[in-house]
């Protein structure tokens, strides 16, 4: 980039914020058009804050993917994630509220409260509307988000069709402050790669298990080999207590062969190699509650 065209660019920080599973990380990846943030169908999926960057000609866009904010701060992860989340309220050039469609729940009312609380520009975004089948139900929510006084924009959105995507893209861009771009033209996130191979092991765990499991389960990777020809990653999951353990390998180890396998396939999307993924099951009790072992698994 020139001198004139830096001085005609735009760039800025975008937080996503919400309560969990409203869609904050499906909407990410559709607006970067590839997949960097995990997601299921379970709540509190995102435990981090995970940068992802959308450059469009003399717009870049660096958006904050943030964990789910609520109110169950019991547990030390708990506390880890909502800190996170806060964090993003400041320290933005705009913010996204982003909430599901004809869903609102008290914890929708703490976040409008928290960004009413926090000076800036917001705007915000109704995820999900493809499974409001009558979208007069929609009406109320957004006469409720107007009536807060706090957006500049409310924009519908089905981002698994792709329905409002460009128009927020737009509306996003056209809300950056003038400055120069912080990253290349073609990354898109600053994770490194070992941080989204543990992700990605994780959506499969979280995809693969109960409602309960997945929230005491982290992954770890030890051993990262790169050769001309093949990536060998050794990884670890930590569970909390010995019953999970034995869930996570299934019988005979089929639970474990299947997550190994689907975490492989896309692995090797992510790397573009031949990937051997060996996995192993490790009980670390109460590590959800330790801030010793929380920074030891990558919660600082």
């Amino acid at each position: 980039m020139n001198d004139s065209e830096q001085q005609s660019s735009c760039c800025g920080y975008v937080a996503l914020l919400g309560r969990p599973n409203v869609g904050k990380s499906t909407l990410l990846n559709h607006v970067l058009r590839q997949k960097i943030s995990i997601t299921s169908r379970k709540p509190q999926t995102t435990r981090h804050n995970l940068l992802g960057v959308d450059t469009e000609g003399s717009h870049q866009a660096i958006y904050m993917d943030t964990p789910g904010i609520h109110q169950n701060l019991e547990r030390a992860l708990n506390r880890y994630m909502v800190s996170s989340a806060k964090t993003a309220l400041k320290d933005v050039d705009l913010r996204v509220m982003v909430v599901e469609a004809s869903k609102w729940q008290a914890q929708d009312q703490y976040v409008l409260e928290l960004l009413s609380a926090a000076p800036g520009k917001n705007i915000a975004v109704l995820s999900k509307v493809d499974l409001v089948s009558d979208k007069t139900r929609l009406l109320p929510e957004i006469q409720r988000l107007s009536d807060s006084g706090l957006f500049e924009e409310i924009i519908p959105m089905s981002a698994l069709k792709f329905d409002g995507v460009d128009v927020f893209r737009h509306e996003v861009f056209k809300r950056l402050p003038r400055g120069p771009h912080l990253f290349a033209e073609d990354e898109i996130t600053d994770q490194s790669e070992r941080h989204l191979v543990e992700e990605i092991v994780r959506e499969k765990l979280m995809r693969q298990l109960g409602d309960e499991i997945p929230h005491s389960t982290a992954v770890l990777v030890e051993r990262f080999s790169v050769t001309e020809n093949l990536t060998e990653i050794y990884a670890d999951i930590y569970v909390e207590r010995d019953g999970q353990k034995r869930i996570v390998i299934g019988k005979q180890g089929a639970k474990l062969k299947l997550i190994g396998s689907e975490a492989r396939k896309d692995i090797e999307r992510l790397l573009d190699t031949r990937v051997m993924l060996h996995l192993f099951v490790k009980v670390r009790k109460g590590w959800t509650n330790s801030n010793y072992l929380l920074q030891r698994l990558g919660y600082d």
